[in-house]
């Protein structure tokens, strides 16, 4: 049966909650082989060693002139040119007293130590018929310019740890690697819910008391930027039935439902009366906007309640289910978090972390967006990051430093 409790929650608590929640859908049957470009944007399911070294051999960092730094005097001196070493090639060795130009990225011939670049030689402009060509070059270290092999990672190393969010520059090291395929966690399928008899679908007639329905698309575009399967349902009536009805014909098909609104404490909170008999708690979270949050299982699927207010359903997917999908599946990636100096005061209420909306600028400031209301939806569009404000800070003054996540 579903409980509703008194005493509020930290941002922190919940989020672990949440976590929780959701950790036992990490199982080994929920893991996939896909080649590498389909797993962009995916978690990494198992650690990834490196089974060879990168690079897989000495090599040349820079075009130049490969040499052993011996035969060349502090003062420079000339050496005998010989074979170019072209890229992919297996040269011979080099002799004493001789120079091999090379290419960026060419194997290093045996016995040279070093690479001197092509703008720092000086080349015989007519040598003698019959005559080898030579090239006057400066005296440089050993190593100069030489790529060791293994100086990226050694084989048997780990690569890359399970969890790992795979963007492009991942997926370049398997590839550098020569991996084709890389188990990930399969793509996670949420059933999104919105409530309420006053909430129509855009583009319908807008009648007495009615708004449209905002939730719906800011969930789904945000669940869908993150990389989960959205099935959406359209709009759920405030009878409790219906709603419990619908979840019902869904929950086998989905890992995860979210509901948005009716998860307050007032007279017509449709998901709390549709949660009787589920295991699911109904609470306030110390966090403006989105303190009303609901959690729990509907038939042994894990639910979510979001409160209806669209900044606040939006506030509550970023701070509670986008950063533990990235924990426990790898992906989304983390929100960047940057430091921000405010361009503005602000006020927030005791005892609530405040998550404001603002504009992150150049200059190293972030500018306040409207107001701290839930509804102000003009506010969040015009907006590029969500400003935090720690439980406990009752005010802050222009230039005050801030964490703000990009958005």
């Amino acid at each position: 049966m579903h409980r509703t409790q008194a005493r509020h929650v930290t941002v922190e608590e919940h989020r672990e909650s949440v976590r929780r929640l959701l950790s036992p859908l990490r199982t080994p049957d929920r893991i996939e082989r896909l080649p590498i470009l389909a797993a962009l944007g995916r978690g990494l399911a198992a650690d990834i060693v490196a089974p060879l070294d990168l690079p897989p051999f000495e090599n040349s960092q820079m075009d130049g002139f490969a040499i052993r730094s011996a035969d060349v005097p502090d003062g420079g001196g000339e050496l005998r040119v010989v074979a170019p070493v072209p890229a992919g090639a297996a040269p011979p060795e080099l002799a004493a007293g001789t120079a091999a130009p090379i290419m960026t990225g060419a194997m290093m011939p045996p016995g040279a130590d070093a690479v001197v670049p092509i703008e720092q030689a000086v080349p015989s402009l007519y040598p003698a018929p019959g005559v080898p060509a030579t090239v006057r070059l400066p005296a440089v270290p050993a190593r100069n310019f030489v790529r060791d092999a293994g100086s990226d990672i050694r084989a048997g190393e780990q690569a890359l740890g399970a969890g790992t969010f795979l963007g492009p520059g991942q997926l370049g090291l398997l590839a550098a690697l020569g991996f084709t395929e890389v188990p990930v966690y399969r793509t996670l399928r949420i059933l999104l819910v919105t409530t309420g008899d006053e909430v129509v679908e855009p583009g319908g007639p807008l009648g007495a008391g009615k708004i449209y329905d905002s939730n719906s698309t800011l969930l789904e575009s945000s669940m869908r930027q993150a990389g989960l399967d959205v099935t959406r349902t359209g709009i759920s009536t405030d009878r409790p039935e219906e709603l419990a009805a619908l979840l019902r014909r869904h929950a086998a098909d989905v890992d995860l439902i979210v509901t948005t609104g009716g998860v307050s404490k007032g007279a017509y909170e449709v998901v709390r009366q549709a949660m009787e008999g589920h295991d699911v708690d109904f609470f306030g979270v110390a966090m403006q906007p989105g303190g009303p949050q609901g959690i729990g299982t509907f038939d042994g699927v894990p639910v979510l309640g979001f409160p209806g207010n669209p900044v606040s359903c939006l506030v509550s997917f970023e701070m509670f289910l986008r950063p533990a999908l990235g924990e426990l599946f790898g992906s989304p990636a983390p929100r960047p978090v940057v430091k921000a100096r405010l361009a503005g005061a602000l006020t927030s209420p005791p005892g609530k972390h405040q998550v404001r909306r603002g504009t992150a600028l150049p200059d190293g400031t972030v500018r306040l967006e409207g107001g701290a209301g839930s509804h102000l939806v003009s506010a969040l569009a015009h907006s590029n990051a969500l400003i935090q404000v720690p439980e406990g800070i009752a005010a802050l003054a222009e230039g005050a430093e801030v964490e703000v996540w990009m958005l």
